[in-house]
Order: structure tokens, then sequence, then C-alpha cells
């Protein structure tokens, strides 16, 4: 007689779901030096497997292309061998950063003599689901091993062929170098269903992380029995104070707005104070006008306009709301600093907010009031990012309050366990 394993019974998706949680406890108590050498082989392995890799990521352009997607979206799917080596050389920054699992948290030494820590462990399971960009791909699946969880990775249909490329050249190089190939692995199917299914694998992927547009993100935060970091839209603003360097806000509105325009860290509304408008404004919508922004504006922006070369409709509810990810800008102008904040926390998505002034006590004032992840003085909303924040690299970026906010680095991919210590203590 036959006997089934229980696993006959099982779809695809958990079973995938079970190898990696059985993978990610064979990953945490490793220690850094063979999770490096692993991600090492993964760094070596995408240069030698260069070929493989863009011959599948081919098919996936060329799909794409028959179905007229825009080329915008193609750039992103695309992947040349610059950009494979690239990639690599990502994975090899991973490998320099600090490892954080075994890190004390806290710690001490208790009246009665018990020793107390606080240590950082793997979350465990991590799945991403996420939209056509494969580099995601290796990204994630670095950062996951570096800090030791196993990942169900769930990119979009229109990169199917490039991340099951990309997943097999991990897999392969992972389990070369002696881990469990199992910690990475692409979700089976490319159905909706398997999406759900994932989704629903509470108990076994121990927390999902989204990555892409805001349908998606909201899908995931409303299906999702598995707990779920909301990684941000951005509808980022950037507030010109009464007080603000004309020269300075001019600058840090161009590059916010316009340095790329597809990335959640753009800013997407224009607020500037009445007493600095018409000072202000016609120089901000010429240079806008020159780097190709439309501004969809209110009455008073509207006003300002009259003389200068920028492209100007007018704005409707809407737009306060839209994260354009695009040449496009809402903009106001509002009567107080507090009057800023009052839209600000209206409209915003919780991302990035930047406040352009000389003022220290209206720094400070907008600081303390407005609640995003990042509030910038004086500086781009560009700068909202992993890398740029030092942490080496980032999973994404938390518009949520619990466990992770803001750039997630390798630390916000741990939770914590409580070692306590003692010498036969028992409790009176």
């Amino acid at each position: 007689m036959t006997t089934l394993s229980p696993y006959d019974s099982m779809s695809p998706v958990t079973r995938a779901a079970y190898r990696a949680k059985a993978a990610a406890a064979d990953l945490a108590p490793l220690p850094r030096a063979a999770k490096d050498d692993a991600l090492l082989a993964v760094a070596d392995a995408l240069e030698v497997r260069t070929s493989e890799i863009v011959e599948a990521n081919a098919q996936d352009v060329a799909k794409a292309r028959a179905a007229g997607t825009s080329e915008a979206i193609i750039d992103r799917l695309t992947l040349t061998p610059e950009r494979v080596r690239a990639i690599a050389s990502d994975v090899r920054d991973v490998v320099a950063l600090p490892d954080p699992v075994g890190e004390v948290v806290r710690g001490s030494t208790l009246p009665n003599g018990i020793d107390l820590r606080q240590v950082r462990v793997p979350l465990g399971v991590v799945g991403i689901i996420y939209e056509g960009r494969p580099n995601v791909t290796v990204d994630a699946a670095a950062l996951c091993l570096k800090s030791g969880n196993a990942v169900l990775l769930r990119g979009s249909s229109s990169a199917y062929q490039s991340n099951t490329a990309l997943v097999r050249v991990v897999r392969d190089a992972v389990g070369g170098a002696g881990l469990p190939a199992d910690a990475v692995q692409l979700v089976p199917g490319e159905s909706r269903d398997s999406v759900r299914e994932l989704m629903r694998a509470r108990g076994l992927v121990d927390v999902l992380i989204p990555r892409g547009g805001a349908s998606l993100i909201n899908t995931v935060v409303q299906e999702s029995t598995v707990p779920v970091i909301e990684t941000g839209t951005g509808n980022c603003h950037v507030y010109v104070d009464a007080q603000a360097d004309l020269d300075m806000a001019v600058d840090i509105l161009i590059n916010s707005k316009a340095q790329r325009v597809s990335v959640c860290n753009a800013a997407e509304t224009l607020l500037v104070h009445q007493d600095i408008a018409a000072a202000f404004l016609p120089r901000a919508l010429d240079a806008l006008a020159e780097a190709g922004v439309t501004v969809h504006a209110d009455e008073r922006v509207m006003a300002h306009a009259e003389d200068t070369k920028a492209t100007v409709v007018e704005a409707t509810p809407e737009d306060w709301e839209t994260e354009y990810l695009s040449h496009d800008i809402a903009a106001a102008v509002v009567d107080s600093l507090d009057k800023a904040v009052e839209h600000i926390r209206l409209w915003t998505s919780g991302h990035t907010e930047a406040i352009v002034t000389t003022s220290q006590q209206a720094a400070r004032r907008f600081t303390q009031l407005v609640d995003s992840t990042t509030v910038a003085v004086n500086t781009s909303t560009r700068f909202t990012d992993g890398g740029q924040f030092g942490f080496g690299a980032e999973i994404g970026i938390s518009t949520q309050k619990l466990h992770a906010r803001g750039p997630m680095g390798l630390p916000e991919l741990t939770s914590t366990k409580y070692i306590v210590t003692g010498d036969g203590h028992v409790r009176r």
C-alpha cells in the first residue's frame, strides 16, 4: 500500500510555504559568515549566468511590447548585462552590512540576579508581493537571507520569465553554498489565486510586504489574513514657508518633483505661504515648466501664472490626493503654516513632507505637527530612501506605525525575543 505524504493533498502554494517554514528554522541559527558566503555565491552566479537571465527577460519584454505596454514600464522591466551586474553589486553591498540577528536590543541583571536580554531574531517567512521590476526579486532575496529569513516571492506575471530565471540562479547558488535552497522560492502560479492563497497562509507566512502602486497595496492590506507591513504610496508635500530662501525653495521643489518622477518619494503637492506667493510662485512655475511639469493649481496659484511659461490646469479635489508618478504636481496657496499642516493632514499618505524655511520656530512647529514617516527641513523629499539614510539597502518604505516605519533596512526584517537566564531561580 502506498503511503501518502501530507504534502500530497496540499496546493503548490501551501507546499512552498511549508518548505519555506522549514528553511527559515534552519537559517535562523546560522552565523553571519555562512549567510555572507551564500550571498557572495549569489552575486558571482548572477554574473556568470547573465546571458541566461537576459534571454529570459527578453521574453517578458517582447510580451509587454506586444501588449502595448508603455516604454516607461518596459524600461523598469528590462534587464541588460549592465543591469544584472549592478544587481550583483547590490548583493555584495548587502554582504558588507552588519548582521542584525543576535544583536542585544537591551539587557540588564534584575534585582533577583536573573540575566535578562532582548535580542534580535529573524521574522521567519517573509512574503513579498510586487509589481514588474525583476531587480526586486534579487534585492528582496538578499535582504531576507542576510537577516535570516526565508522568502516567498510573488512578482507580477509581466516579469514571470525573468523572475523564474533569477530565482533559479539564486537557489542554485544558495544550495551550493550549503544553505537550504527553499529559503528562496518563487510562489507557484501566475493567476491571482496564488496571490490570494499567499495572503491567506496565516501560520505559515509570518509577514507580507507589498511593493507597488496603491491598488496592489490596498488589496493586500484589506484581503490578507497574514500580518502586513504596509509600504507606502507617496503623496508627498513641499511647503514653502513665509520665511524661505527663494533660491533654496526652487532647488528643493524641482529636485523633489522632477529628479525622478516615478518613485514614491517624489513630491506631488506644492503648498506656498500667502506672504511669499507673489515673490516665489512666478519663479517656481517657470522652473517647473522648464522641467516639463504640469501644474494642477488652485485659483490663488493661477493668479500668479499669467506671465509664466507654466502649463497650468485647474485643480480638482482629486488632485490633492493623487500620487501622480508623472510630470504633474498639485499646487495651492495657504494662509499660514498651520493651514499647510491642516492640508497635509487631510491628504497625505504619511510618507514624506518637507518644509523650506529660515525660521527655526517654523521648522520646529512643522516637525512637531506633521505626522509622516519622514519630515524634511530644507531638503528634498527624495532623500527618504534606505540607501540615502545610510542603511545600505531597503526592502521598502513602511507608512504604518507598528513594528517598522519609514525605510526598512535589515533591522526592520527582524523581531525580538527575550532570553532569561537564572541559576535555579523560582518565583515566590
